[in-house]
């Protein structure tokens, strides 16, 4: 049977932390915390299921900090854990199947996430895989019978096990930090990055965390390097920074430019708030409509959901259109963060 080593870093979770280790101590072989600058109990109620604690000054690098506490941990595979997370008693006994059963080879085990807050962080749906327990120490083997080669890409399995994530709160402004030191200090934001910066951004920015991107998303666009995808993602965040900081001229420009080709939600929905705003309900409700039923969104599901349809309720409203206003309240009433995407 694999044995596992439970991998966190907590700070200030005392309000957490015991149900969290509660649940998954059933699993682990040892549990290893890493705590950086916690000023309540936190440390103490750890202590009351491991005694490998280790200070880990904090300095703005959520990687080197996962790196520094698996580099501790001694068993066969890594579980990583945050502090926010319960898993109940079912799906221990589907952890402890897995692990019974794990074949070596298995380098990487996928569990279910699941989004117990709608309007949390970047997340588009309740239930999604994420990559949860990794074998501490991989064999490298060559594959194909000529023109042999090592095999790189991990072996994954998708396991049923779901993961509660109980968060009392948003992370956003925290993350909107570490992301602007991260940009302060030269850093680069890969193609994941970049797509989580502007996930957090619709989904719990406000205008002046979404003004204080402005000059990396500008920069997105004009850096020949970056994907369409990349582009297209810092065209949304740009549009709703220049409708919200009174840029109507940069505002236009990049919208327009979006709906010329493969129009997004996003920007959709962003052009009928701006003509809301504005007074002119009717276009509001062409826009608002194609952004919330004939579009796709790019980054965040949200765009389609209850703030748009309500306001595309209260558009109906203002042009006397009272059955239509009632159609698209019950439908904002009744939205829901979609269960997988």
């Amino acid at each position: 049977m694999a044995t596992i080593s439970v991998c966190m870093i907590v700070k200030n979770e005392a309000e957490m932390l015991r149900d969290c280790l509660k649940s998954i101590a059933p699993i682990a072989d040892e549990i290893i915390i890493a705590d950086t600058d916690s000023t309540d109990n936190t440390k103490e109620i750890a202590a009351e299921f491991t005694d490998k604690i280790y200070d880990f000054p904090w300095i703005d690098d959520f990687s080197a900090a996962r790196n520094f506490v698996f580099s501790k941990a001694n068993m066969d595979y890594i579980y990583t854990a945050d502090a926010d997370e319960v898993i109940d008693e079912k799906n221990i006994e589907l952890f402890k199947q897995v692990k019974q059963a794990l074949l070596p080879e298995i380098e990487i085990v996928q569990m279910y996430y699941l989004n117990l807050m709608e309007t949390n962080t970047a997340y588009n749906s309740k239930r999604e895989l994420r990559p949860k327990l990794f074998k501490r120490l991989r064999t490298f083997e060559w594959i194909n019978p000529v023109h042999e080669t090592i095999r790189l890409d991990p072996v994954i399995y998708n396991s049923d096990i779901e993961i509660m994530h109980l968060a009392k709160g948003s992370h956003a402004k925290r993350d909107f930090r570490t992301f602007q030191k991260a940009l302060g200090k030269g850093m680069r934001l890969d193609k994941v990055l970049h797509s989580m910066y502007a996930k957090e951004l619709f989904i719990a920015g406000d205008t002046d965390d979404i003004k204080e991107a402005i000059p990396f998303f500008e920069g997105s666009i004009a850096d020949d390097s970056r994907t369409p995808d990349e582009k297209a993602e810092a065209r949304a965040v740009l549009v709703r920074a220049y409708r919200l900081t009174g840029n109507t001229q940069g505002f236009f420009s990049l919208s327009l430019r979006d709906v010329i080709g493969k129009p997004c939600s996003e920007i959709c929905t962003e052009i009928g708030r701006y003509f809301y705003g504005e007074g002119n309900y009717n276009e509001a409700i062409c826009w608002l409509y194609d952004g919330i039923f004939e579009t796709e969104p790019i980054i965040s599901v949200f765009c389609q959901g209850k703030e748009n349809l309500s306001l595309l309720s209260d558009c109906y409203g203002k042009i006397g259109d009272m059955t239509s206003a009632e159609k698209y309240k019950k439908l904002a009433e009744e939205w829901v963060l979609p269960d997988t995407l």
